[in-house]
């Protein structure tokens, strides 16, 4: 069961990627993900009663509200690299900078790393300069261009910032439930709110585009709720590992909804990433 979760949730959270980014093309980043998170804010008040019970201390609440900062830094670089760049590239380039700050916070702490860990860090590295690796697709086209890929950047910076936000909830006591994640959320709704009213970007949007945004905020909390069950029934090890190969969802969305093409060194860069992943995360859960 914990297994199915887990995967489900993975799938949930590439999807609200997907959509994130497929609105973010269509409108300003800043307004679909605060229409995202107002969503997800009240659809997670609505769960919380029927989620397993659970206490949050004030400690778990200020390190929700800390992991709330991190997200309004994240998500809308997130959705802007999304927008802009190739989906394929950019989830999984985001996804392996993510998982890689905690484990370099635990190495500057002073502990050890496994030996599958530090082959992980090597393979993530060998799938960033990948993946950033264009190709002219046409006899009439340039020389190849060692130009960074649009969105590979945006995607770098959102991936520290979702590293921090797993450096915060770390912090936060598992008996604490999904409490920490609602402070994430109102502190994210505030924050991106005040946001957008600073920098007078409207937030209307389009009927279609206000539904893909909303779309993305119920996954999002869907996503969190099933990888919180998934950590109730089974090994937490097992449930971070195969929830954080969300990019394979994204990836997969976008090749078959936008039909995007990459060429054979970026290919093999996302399986790189993808297999950086599951080192990373299932490493760092070994016994030193």
């Amino acid at each position: 069961m914990a297994y199915l979760l887990a995967l489900c949730s993975a799938v949930l959270y590439g999807t609200a990627d997907f959509l994130g980014g497929l609105a973010s093309q269509r409108t300003h980043a800043l307004a679909v993900v605060v229409r995202s998170q107002c969503i997800a804010l009240v659809l997670l008040v609505l769960m919380l009663p029927v989620l397993p019970e659970a206490t949050a201390t004030r400690s778990d609440l200020v390190w929700g509200g800390v992991a709330g900062l991190a997200v309004s830094v994240a998500l809308p670089l997130l959705y802007q690299a999304l927008a802009v760049g190739r989906m394929a590239v950019v989830a999984p380039t985001t996804a392996v900078c993510a998982v890689m700050i905690p484990v370099v916070t635990d190495l500057w702490r002073g502990e050890q790393l496994t030996l599958v860990t530090i082959l992980g860090f090597g393979l993530a590295i060998v799938a960033i300069v990948l993946v950033g690796q264009q190709e002219a697709e046409a006899a009439s086209e340039p020389a190849p261009t060692r130009a960074i890929p649009p969105g590979v950047g945006l995607a770098l910076a959102s991936g520290v910032a979702i590293g921090l936000f797993f450096l915060a909830l770390a912090e936060t006591d598992a008996r604490a439930g999904m409490w920490p994640l609602l402070a994430v959320r109102v502190v994210a709704v505030l924050v991106l709110g005040a946001a957008a009213l600073v920098s007078g970007r409207p937030l209307r949007m389009a009927a279609p585009v206000g539904r893909m945004a909303m779309a993305t905020g119920a996954f999002d909390v869907a996503a969190s709720a099933l990888y919180l069950l998934a950590t109730r029934y089974g090994p937490l090890s097992i449930a971070v590992t195969l929830s954080s190969l969300y990019p394979a969802s994204t990836v997969i969305l976008a090749r078959g909804v936008l039909g995007e093409r990459l060429n054979g060194l970026q290919v093999t860069g996302v399986a790189c990433a993808l297999l950086a992943i599951t080192l990373i995360v299932g490493g760092s859960s070994l016994p030193q």
